[in-house]
């Protein structure tokens, strides 16, 4: 290849990459994930805790050492492989066949879920549990902001992590190293 040649390649190579980066952003830009406010993170969090009672089966740091002995084991949250709109889904839906209930108050009664009905879980011969409370499209989006805020990609608890959490180094906290 002579010069020439070699420049016009060169260019050629620079424009194609141009655009496919280009159109990579412009793609990737309407899924990018932006920082919760943190009155949504905070409101998650309240959520997660206190109306969906999230905290009975995945415990109170979400790592799945739950809070009652009756309750069923939880995922620990901490390790879940879930993107966001998975969590969102799994929470609103519940799993079939699994111990995690849904959320959203009409789940299986119109195929929003996993295109699924009543009659269809009734033929797979399971049923969902009854959650704590039902929760509004907004408070499923406040609780993932809250996991994927502080604890969905964190690890486990430390003392530092603790106190990061409670927002103070609070009883609990106590339980883990310094």
């Amino acid at each position: 290849m002579n010069r020439q040649g070699f420049v016009r390649w060169t260019g050629w190579v620079v424009a194609v990459s141009s655009v496919v980066i280009g159109t990579s952003a412009f793609v990737a830009a309407p899924h990018a994930q932006t920082t919760p406010a943190p009155e949504d993170v905070a409101a998650g969090f309240r959520i997660f805790r206190q109306k969906a009672d999230c905290q009975a089966c995945h415990g109170w740091a979400a790592d799945g050492r739950k809070m009652e002995s009756q309750m069923p084991d939880g995922a620990n949250l901490r390790a879940t492989k879930l993107d966001r709109a998975k969590l969102i889904q799994a929470v609103k839906c519940g799993i079939p066949g699994k111990a995690m209930p849904a959320f959203d108050k009409f789940a299986y009664t119109d195929g929003r879920c996993y295109g699924m009905k009543q009659a269809d879980l009734a033929k797979l011969g399971t049923s969902m549990p009854d959650p704590a409370a039902t929760l509004q499209a907004r408070e499923i989006e406040q609780v993932a902001d809250f996991l994927f805020a502080k604890v969905v990609g964190k690890g486990s608890l430390n003392h530092a992590a603790c106190v990061e959490y409670w927002g103070s180094d609070v009883e609990v906290c106590k339980e883990f190293p310094n």
